[in-house]
């Protein structure tokens, strides 16, 4: 699944994902693109809190940080 959080801050996109996920209990993949380099790290936070891996990639200025399960 794919959340994309460009153009708002946080907690904006560590809510949106945290909705994403337990909308979809099963998942195993997630994949949040943000522009802002606070919620870059606050996702990974959250992610890392819920037993996801965590990958960033930076291009340009949007990151897009995949867990992984």
């Amino acid at each position: 699944m794919r959340i994309d959080t460009c153009g708002t801050s946080c907690p904006q996109p560590v809510l949106m994902t945290k909705k994403a996920l337990s909308g979809n209990t099963g998942a195993d993949k997630i994949e949040v693109l943000t522009d802002n380099n606070t919620s870059k790290t606050n996702v990974k936070k959250y992610l890392l809190s819920n037993g996801f891996n965590v990958e960033i990639e930076e291009a340009d200025d949007l990151f897009i940080v995949r867990g992984i399960k």
